[in-house]
């Protein structure tokens, strides 16, 4: 009896053995998979080497003999039954996972529709089922995390956040959640913790890691406050004591509009600091529009009498005093419905002191990133172009104010894609008819609308409108000529951010542009006369941009002495004129034998144009290159190089390493050119050892 209990417990122990090597080979941790095939492959091994045992004894998964006699008759396992032992094992396991996955993802999508219909509590019912079914399902721990937010079961979702970065290390919703979490508890740390590892996981969040922590300190800034608040309030302070006085007696019902109104403008002079404000917020004073009949119908009413009016003007100064410099309060006001829908009303209401009033408060938002976040996220701002820009035509503070809330939107993503949507049936009209009224309107406002609505042009989808419209473009030149015969220095503000305007249109290309191209260029070539540097710069940046569009367009420009005046500019420097001029010579002298010829004769010797390929700006250098190419077609122009360095220049350019090809290739075309024009620049050639250049530089000459 005593050998077969030895064989019996030795029976035991290569069960369990067996049991953790099938364990280990499906564990879903790699580290441990690894492992468990190294252990299986040296046991295989042992086992077909050792010739010591004379039988092993058959395991059974599913029931085990404990009999000793059966132990000891039991068949010996071969090193092949044990591995396949293993592999039907795992092939059951596997078979097993999917269709407890299949279970689980049906589980988890009606866990989905129950949490997308706000019954949390089935949703979490579900996901637990779910883990039932598989235990390692990430997603299944982060959706239970989700919903036990919603049920302000906080421990609970860290717990399930927990369990999905087991699956997971770098699960980032889990970190989101259980920051949500954190925060939930006043975990300020841990809760910026969180987010930070979302960061490290992808930097490509910033944007949601910025966000999340904007959350946290407007949440610790919140509580800070309101423990502050009460501090005072237990003390005694008269201040904050009169805040909750105040807002009970608005809340007493059937008063008359003239109480509601004397209660207001008493309430927001009594707010002056960041404690009051806290105070106005906990005792629910941004309920006094909800709340009471009698402010509602007077706030919302679409034609006010007097004391409608001076019951709005009252609410937006206790609006602006609650909300100045409080994130919160600003939040809180935006998440009003009512005021959410009458800003807009009031913006249009015609009537100055509210529009007044209303300005003032929105710019309390737009002045910083925070409130701008805020307005953009609580606001439908499809009509604020449209609307804000209707205030140029103000002569007193609400057009300033109006531009000065559009200057800061109109670089917000957000703001430029709502922009869209109304553009052509909304802005560009009511733009359009601002230029076409320049006279009547206020200039500095119009200026920096113009200024605007460029800015907004950074969008493609808005600048490809704007360039389509053909009043648009008209109504631009409708300006370029008022301010051509009158040049008041508004006038000259108006003509700078019109012709910026233009050139960001410019960038556009379309049947529009070419058939007013024309138009356009003798406009600009008249301006090209202006006393204003700023004016002629942006004057030439447009004919460098419209000129391409319109072959017409460069015929009248070259007659107009075009390449005269830009040999002017040249000579005078200035790196965005240089820029616009040597491009605008490209363009004419690319086209045009008379402007080659023009250039010639300007350009005695090619001063300028062997100054400009010194330029340290490779656009520069690689124009003047292209330019000069052109000119020497013309008869005795390269022999008037014969003593100059054009040659080394050209080549130095030709094999340099300039991170612009164009560079290079304009280069060594000119070089060729330069050299069968006239041959004498050979010898030159010859004794810089270019002439490999010049010979790989044929294939461009014969191209053009």
């Amino acid at each position: 009896m005593l050998g077969g209990e030895r064989d019996f417990q030795r029976f035991l122990r290569r069960v369990d053995e067996v049991a953790n090597l099938v364990q280990g080979l499906n564990s879903p941790d790699p580290a441990v998979r690894e492992k468990s095939i190294a252990e299986t492959e040296k046991r295989l091994q042992d086992e077909e080497t050792s010739k010591e045992e004379e039988s092993k004894t058959v395991v059974n998964r599913t029931v085990i003999n404990r009999q000793a006699s059966e132990v000891a008759s039991a068949e010996a396992v071969t090193a092949d039954a044990f591995l396949a032992i293993l592999e039907k094992d795992a092939k059951e396991r596997s078979e097993r996972r999917k269709r407890n996955e299949h279970l689980a993802n049906a589980l988890k999508e009606e866990g989905n529709v129950a949490f997308r219909k706000g019954d949390f509590v089935t949703a979490i019912q579900r996901y637990t089922e779910g883990l039932e079914k598989l235990k390692d399902k990430q997603e299944l721990y982060t959706n239970r995390a989700q919903a036990y937010l919603k049920m302000q079961e906080y421990e609970k979702a860290l717990s399930d956040c927990e369990w999905a970065l087991k699956c997971n290390g770098k699960c980032i919703k889990a970190y989101f959640l259980m920051g949500k979490a954190h925060l939930a508890l006043q975990h300020y740390g841990e809760s910026r913790q969180c987010y930070q590892k979302i960061l490290q996981i992808d930097p490509q969040k910033e944007s949601l890691f910025k966000d999340c922590m904007n959350e946290v300190n407007l949440e610790e800034k919140r509580m800070q406050d309101e423990e502050r608040a009460m501090k005072e309030v237990q003390a005694g302070n008269l201040a904050a004591l009169s805040i909750k006085e105040l807002l009970q007696k608005l809340a007493r019902p059937d008063q008359s509009i003239f109480y509601y109104t004397g209660g207001i403008r008493l309430l927001a002079g009594a707010v002056r600091d960041r404690t009051e404000q806290t105070l106005f917020r906990t005792n629910n004073g941004f309920s006094i529009l909800k709340d009471n009949e009698t402010v509602r119908r007077g706030f919302c009413a679409e034609r006010k009498d007097t004391a409608e009016v001076d019951l709005s003007v009252s609410l937006l100064c206790l609006w602006q005093a609650v909300c100045a410099g409080n994130e919160e309060n600003q939040r809180l006001l935006l998440t009003d419905s009512g005021v959410s829908a009458q800003l807009p009303e009031l913006l249009s209401s015609g009537i100055q002191e509210i529009q007044q009033e209303t300005l003032a408060l929105i710019a309390l938002y737009s002045e910083n990133e925070a409130g701008r976040r805020l307005l953009l996220r609580h606001q439908d701002l499809t009509k604020w172009l449209q609307i804000l820009m209707m205030f140029v035509s103000c002569t007193d503070a609400r057009a300033v104010r109006a531009m000065d809330i559009l200057a800061e939107l109109a670089p917000e993503e957000r703001f430029k894609a709502q922009c869209r949507v109304l553009l052509s049936t909304g802005a560009l009209p009511l733009f359009t008819q601002l230029l076409t009224s320049a006279r009547l309107v206020n200039q500095a406002a119009l200026a920096r609308c113009v200024g605007i609505m460029g800015t907004l042009c950074a969008d493609a989808a808005t600048r490809e409108q704007l360039a389509e419209s053909r009043e648009c473009w008209q109504a631009c030149l409708k300006l370029l000529d008022e301010c051509n015969d009158i040049k008041p220095p508004l006038y000259q503000e108006c003509l700078f951010a019109v012709l910026g305007l233009m050139m960001n249109l410019l960038l556009e290309s379309n049947e529009t542009i070419q058939g007013l191209a024309v138009d356009i260029s003798c406009r600009c070539m008249a301006l090209l006369r202006d006393e204003d540097g700023r004016i002629v710069t942006r004057a030439t940046g447009v004919l460098s941009r419209v000129l391409p569009a319109s072959s017409s367009a460069v015929e009248e420009a070259v007659r107009g002495g075009v390449v005269k005046k830009m040999i002017k500019f040249l000579k005078a420097g200035g790196e965005s004129t240089t820029s616009y001029g040597i491009k605008t010579l490209c363009i004419c002298t690319k086209s045009s034998r008379q402007a080659q010829e023009d250039l010639v004769k300007a350009d005695k010797r090619f001063s300028v144009l062997l100054k400009l390929l010194e330029s340290e700006n490779e656009m520069i250098v690689g124009n003047a290159a292209f330019c000069l190419a052109q000119c020497l077609a013309v008869p005795g122009a390269a022999t008037s190089l014969l003593n100059s360095s054009v040659v080394r220049t050209l080549l130095r350019h030709a094999g340099g390493d300039a991170t612009r090809t164009s560079v290079q290739e304009n280069a060594a075309i000119a070089l060729g050119k330069l050299c069968v024009a006239e041959p004498r620049h050979v010898v030159q050639l010859r004794k810089l050892n270019g002439l490999a250049i010049l010979s790989s530089s044929m294939k461009h000459v014969q191209g053009t």
